[in-house]
């Protein structure tokens, strides 16, 4: 493994490439990134640097949104079959005849959306501003929330006064917990807070201390006095956990919340995407200025 993190740094200089991983991955790939965290932040990490190549440690929609952010780059996603479970080839024609039938609605596409889907947005959101996000909105229109019901449904809750259509979908490794996996891991760390991802469905972030992005899940755990923290969210965040709060304890929530699509990365396909600049993600002219226009106006919106 040592000759081949070795190969990598090699490449990653002769290449002059930046390498990104989500915080879902593996902890070995986490460990050579040049950055690790929520998907967009990374993306706008990369487009502030003078790097040629962008290596997205992810799942497309990631690399997708990294090649939209900078154009001139070259954008590599090692795992080339690494799609997202929360949706699949036909989302795009299921959100258009979705607009067909509200047609005076806006489009408010979660950024763990294909570049097409957000092409055709008023707005895109992350976790952490989707609720900043639909408020914004004005309330005498109806708001499509696509693709997580879940984090719609979150939205919602913050916003009582709009009208959100949510999509019928989400993430199944989040919408998988259940009530009772909560209530037993709290039976069994009476002490531990539990940190909770928006993706959970409401009765089970009912029972959460704080929901937020994986991102907010890492600050909050770092900000608070507390000790031990119950952890609803994919696994793979648990290796930044652990970097930088090595002296408090943190338990899963369950042992099912793996996404298998984090996981497809490793060490060979960064290395081998490297040395051959392949597999490549590009992001079509009319589509990328579209999605930039929804991602441009998210940012105007919440700033994150």
């Amino acid at each position: 493994m040592e000759d081949i993190v070795e190969e990598i740094l090699r490449l990653k200089q002769e290449r002059k490439a930046i390498i990104l991983a989500h915080v879902y991955q593996p902890e070995e790939i986490q460990e050579i990134a040049d950055f690790s965290g929520d998907s967009f932040a990374l993306s706008r990490k990369a487009a502030a640097t003078d790097a040629e190549v962008i290596v997205f440690c992810g799942v497309r929609f990631m690399a997708e949104t990294a090649n939209i952010l900078s154009p001139d780059k070259i954008t590599l996603l090692p795992a080339v079959d690494a799609g997202c479970q929360m949706f699949d080839d036909t989302l795009e024609a299921g959100v258009r005849k979705m607009q067909a039938e509200h047609p005076d609605a806006l489009l408010v596409s979660y950024v763990n959306t294909p570049a097409s889907v957000k092409a055709l947005s008023d707005v895109c959101c992350t976790s952490s501003n989707a609720a900043a996000v639909v408020q914004s909105l004005p309330k005498d229109k109806e708001i499509l929330f696509v693709p997580d019901e879940n984090l719609g449904a979150f939205a919602q809750a913050h916003c009582p006064e709009h009208h959100v259509i949510c999509w019928h979908g989400g993430c199944p490794i989040h919408q998988a917990l259940r009530v009772d996996e909560v209530e037993a891991a709290k039976a069994a760390h009476p002490e531990a807070l539990v940190l909770m991802h928006p993706e959970c469905r409401a009765e089970v972030r009912a029972l959460a201390d704080y929901v937020g992005s994986t991102t907010g899940i890492i600050k909050y755990a770092e900000q608070s006095p507390a000790q031990e923290f119950i952890i609803a969210t994919e696994q793979g965040v648990m290796y930044e956990l652990t970097e930088r709060c090595p002296d408090k304890h943190f338990y899963m929530a369950s042992r099912r919340l793996l996404c298998v699509n984090m996981k497809k990365t490793n060490l060979e396909k960064v290395r081998d995407a490297l040395k051959t600049l392949e597999p490549r993600v590009v992001v079509p002219t009319e589509i990328r200025e579209k999605a930039t226009a929804a991602l441009t106006r998210m940012l105007e919106i919440a700033g994150k």
